[in-house]
């Protein structure tokens, strides 16, 4: 069997202690690709579930593209690292280690971060902070509620028997959200006016990170499955920032059917045909010259909004 590309091991960052596995054409292209890179997904090391980064980087690879999906320290292969940065700082530095060496290692002309979940927020807050990053594909990104979605997330499970199953015997997770509403309206002033501040603060640094994408021009392709929880229509992405300007820089698609890890073999087939129909469509990566001292603004982190991507 005559394989289209060839994929080796690599040792990343200062210390040489992130372990990736490059996966690339066998022939170089005409035209230069964007280099993809995929995170991890909470601790699930590389390989993704169901071991769907392997099979997406290889058949991106056969497109023309190559692809480096590597462990954030700490998790499978990579070792932890020896400073004191909190989890989200230290995913936020490994990838600028893993894009810096890209870029000076591959010469990657133009990068796009792909993360599913967890991996989806690191990838879009990384990205708001570098120009080298040109395009998003992000699987169940966290997006604040809108009233509209309160009003499909009821409607959708209104008809489902399983959820009335779920109601009466206590286990639905719409009774577990209404409940923790009543809890936060029955406790102290102070409590609630914090959580208040909290969920405003987390919306205003979702919103600065989408709006930073988009100055810098990065393309997102965005995948919502049935299974996500803070997602319930198509259009619940641009009503939740109405001050972001997605232009036609944003394309959102939703696997009504699928669950959050697209577990079933058809569900990932879809995705892989959008991702690579998305791939095909994006405008020519114009050349960029790279170097160390990179465009690149203080990263927005989480923490110094007051909040965690992390789920």
């Amino acid at each position: 069997m005559i394989h289209k590309f060839v994929e080796r091991p690599v040792l990343l960052g200062a210390h040489r202690s992130l372990v990736g596995i490059e996966t690339s054409p066998t022939a170089p292209m005409r035209q230069p690709k964007p280099t993809l890179v995929i995170l991890n997904t909470g601790i699930m090391h590389r390989v993704g579930h169901h071991r769907m980064f392997v099979s997406i980087s290889r058949r991106l690879a056969q497109e023309g593209h190559a692809t480096l999906r590597f462990d954030f320290s700490g998790i499978g292969d990579s070792a932890p690292r020896s400073d004191a940065m909190s989890p989200n700082d230290s995913a936020l530095a490994d990838i600028k280690e893993v894009v810096d060496w890209l870029d000076r290692e591959r010469g990657a002309k133009g990068l796009i971060l792909v993360g599913l979940c967890s991996g989806a927020d690191h990838a879009m807050a990384y990205a708001s902070t570098d120009k080298r990053v040109v395009g998003l594909i992000l699987m169940d990104p966290t997006v604040p509620t809108t009233a509209r979605y309160y009003v499909h997330y009821v409607a959708q499970r209104l008809i489902r028997l399983n959820n009335w199953i779920s109601v009466l015997t206590g286990r639905s997770r719409l009774l577990r959200i209404i409940a923790e509403q009543v809890w936060w309206l029955l406790s102290s002033s102070a409590r609630t006016h914090q959580r208040i501040s909290s969920d405003l603060q987390h919306r205003a640094w979702l919103e600065k990170v989408h709006a930073d994408c988009m100055r810098l021009s990065t393309q997102m392709l965005v995948v919502f499955s049935g299974d996500s929880v803070r997602q319930a229509y198509r259009e619940q992405l641009i009503e939740a920032f109405p001050n972001v300007s997605f232009q036609n820089r944003l394309r959102v698609e939703h696997f009504k059917g699928s669950d959050h890890t697209f577990s079933l073999a058809n569900d990932r087939t879809k995705l892989f045909e959008v991702i690579v129909g998305w791939l095909k469509s994006m405008d020519a990566v114009p050349e960029r010259v790279f170097s160390s001292d990179s465009f690149r603004r203080e990263l927005p982190t989480p923490v110094q909004a007051g909040v965690s991507v992390l789920r």
